[in-house]
């Protein structure tokens, strides 16, 4: 198996400490996911960009973490899923819906349905979607914003997610009771 460095606030390149700080600052400590994109300070800031801007996108927490949650278990990632599960438990987010997340369950509502289906469909044929997937879609009550945000969120997660790959990204001991492994 394949692993990156995982970078600590003295090992990381200068351009990355500032960015490094500040995640210890968000956190209370530095994920490894962070230390590892550290390698890089244009991946580790792109990273974070993304991450923010996806946050201030219309959707609610709920629909944020289906949108994460799904990508990240549709690529099978062993850090994300631990990762996103403590962070939507820090949002407030019903349990219930993060486990059905993590256990390819239906949704509890035919809108968040609705939106998991588009998310996978934009995540498994790369942006390819039907003139009729995209009216299901907008008949759940999403708009052409919500498609280009779930892109924006995608995109955000392709990054996270091939990395702990490639990385074999150590989970964090904050998320370790929320270890998940795809079915």
């Amino acid at each position: 198996m394949t692993s990156l460095t995982v970078h600590t606030l003295d090992s990381a390149p200068e351009p990355s400490k500032p960015l490094l700080e500040d995640s210890i600052k968000a956190f209370g400590m530095l994920p490894n996911l962070h230390g590892i994109m550290a390698a890089s300070p244009q991946v580790l800031e792109g990273y974070k960009v993304l991450h923010d801007l996806f946050q201030k996108t219309d959707f609610t927490a709920e629909e944020l973490t289906v949108v994460w949650q799904t990508i990240n278990v549709e690529h099978g990632c062993h850090y994300c899923v631990p990762a996103h599960t403590a962070i939507a438990h820090s949002m407030k987010v019903d349990a219930a819906l993060t486990e059905a997340l993590r256990n390819t369950e239906p949704m509890p509502t035919p809108k968040l349905q609705a939106l998991q289906d588009m998310t996978l469909l934009l995540t498994r044929n790369r942006g390819v979607v039907s003139d009729a997937d995209l009216d299901a879609f907008y008949s759940a009550g999403y708009t052409e914003r919500h498609v280009q945000e779930i892109i924006l969120g995608l995109a955000q997660k392709v990054m996270s997610n091939y990395i702990n790959h490639i990385g074999n990204t150590p989970v964090d001991a904050p998320f370790a009771k929320f270890d998940w492994t795809k079915k």
